[in-house]
């Protein structure tokens, strides 16, 4: 059942990894960074004030909270084909609602299930990318699929501005109904050709050196190729090649294929990960959802302006996940972790202390260059920890902490501007956190076979 000439051939890893980006676009990208830049004109249109207009990222990040395990176990469950097809839809009708949104708590219910839909669609999206590849090359993939997110911010910064001043007061709404347009088409993508393991495409994962001539790929999520005769209570006996490495990074099933999720709560590992996920999640999300505002409202940047230099980070942070998930596969999680936080530390200092051209271009740059490379780190090391099997529900687990970050920063920022008049203390919060977040990560202990 194996492909002789599989070596000849693209593998399908690689159309995996490319219609995950295209999910982050539709469920990131846009359904929550195309916030961002539609948010100056929604906030004139509803009438917002700044703490409204951060409560309706709020809610976006509450709804993200809610399914961010939930969507890990029902992929888990049901497969991470239907359950990101069904959830991509969700993002795509609550982006419309979006548009159709006449008062604030009809826009903040629509954010809420904006919110609920991406995590039913990033958080599989990723940890399939996982399943499809092998630790050695694990980082790399999943760093590619999180360039989704950077491919988004250079949509909305391009587009946005021109929808706003074709359609004037109007335009955010017919951003949303672009934005939702583009992840129902997504959606119908995902369905048709999503797969949910290697072994439905008689495949192993990429960059695996575990097969051989006449061997059986693996069947389901984490299993042993027929035939086998290793047993699930001596995962740690070696094998040929280098098949430990890549197979047995961690104990996967419980029995006869059945899920141990008691491997989730009882890690110490897995804990120190979603605890360090919170400063992440609490740090970026305030630069991310505010930049645009802030360069509009208290700095004077015209929208057009604006947008073109939130644009520019896109297109410099697509490589961001590539650059540190390679980094990180070369010298470990925790020291690319550690660079990452510090270099974004850095980032959102420089944007509240230095308020002139050079600090903003600046801090552009170090936050592109580092943009999205966290959640490929986190999705890569919750491979590695739990293995392939538990990848779905570990890195959902981890992204439940990173929710908490996520509702808790503009949540803060929205009333810290209000009450100091400016976001600039919001920043400093935000480089606060991440610096402790580089700190934490340097104590991470991943398991021997990585380190």
């Amino acid at each position: 059942m194996g492909h002789s000439s599989g070596e000849k051939k693209l593998h399908y890893g690689w159309i995996i990894v490319g219609l995950s980006v295209a999910i982050t676009v539709g469920a990131l990208g846009l359904g929550r960074f195309g916030y961002t830049v539609v948010l100056p004109s929604m906030k004139i249109g509803l009438g917002m004030n700044a703490v409204k207009a951060a409560d309706l990222a709020t809610g976006n990040m509450v709804g993200y909270l809610s399914f961010s395990v939930i969507s890990g176990l029902l992929a888990a469950r049901f497969g991470a084909r239907a359950v990101i097809s069904f959830f991509l839809l969700v993002v795509s009708v609550s982006m419309f609602l979006s548009g159709l949104a006449n008062s604030y708590p009809l826009a903040l219910l629509a954010r809420t299930l904006t919110g609920i839909g991406s995590a039913g669609a990033n958080i599989p999206a990723m940890a399939l990318v996982a399943v499809w590849f092998s630790p050695r090359r694990r980082g790399l993939a999943t760093g590619i699929a999180v360039s989704g997110a950077s491919i988004g911010l250079v949509v909305t910064g391009l587009l946005v501005p021109v929808i706003l001043r074709k359609f004037g007061a109007e335009g955010w709404r017919w951003a949303w109904f672009v934005f939702s347009a583009f992840a129902f088409l997504v959606a119908v993508l995902a369905s048709i050709f999503l797969r949910n393991a290697p072994g439905k495409k008689g495949l192993m994962p990429v960059g695996s050196q575990a097969g051989r001539a006449g061997a059986t790929p693996l069947d389901r999520l984490g299993g042993e190729p027929r035939g086998s005769t290793a047993s699930p209570h001596n995962n740690s006996q070696p094998r040929r090649g280098n098949q430990t490495r890549e197979n047995n990074t961690a104990p996967e099933v419980l029995g006869r294929g059945r899920l141990n999720w008691s491997l989730l709560y009882k890690s110490g590992q897995i804990w120190h990960l979603a605890g360090i996920y919170v400063l992440f999640g609490f740090s970026y999300v305030i630069y991310a959802t505010f930049f645009v505002d802030y360069l509009t409202s208290e700095v004077g940047f015209p929208i057009s302006r604006a947008g073109s230099l939130w644009s520019a980070i896109g297109m410099f942070s697509i490589i961001s996940g590539f650059i540190w998930g390679s980094v990180s596969d070369r010298l470990g999680r925790k020291y690319g972790l550690a660079l990452v936080f510090l270099l974004q530390g850095t980032s959102y200092a420089l944007f509240g202390l230095w308020r002139s051209v050079p600090g903003f271009y600046l801090s552009a740059l170090f936050f592109a260059l580092t943009a999205w490379s966290v959640p490929a780190i986190m999705a890569a090391s919750a491979g590695d920890l739990l293995g392939t099997k538990m990848a779905a529900a570990a890195f959902g687990f981890i992204s439940l902490l990173l929710s908490v970050g996520q509702v808790l920063g503009p949540f803060a920022a929205g009333r810290i501007a209000a009450l100091t008049g400016s976001y600039s203390y919001s920043f400093l919060s935000a480089a606060l956190a991440a610096l402790l977040g580089a700190v934490a990560a340097l104590f991470l202990r991943m398991s021997a076979a990585r380190e």
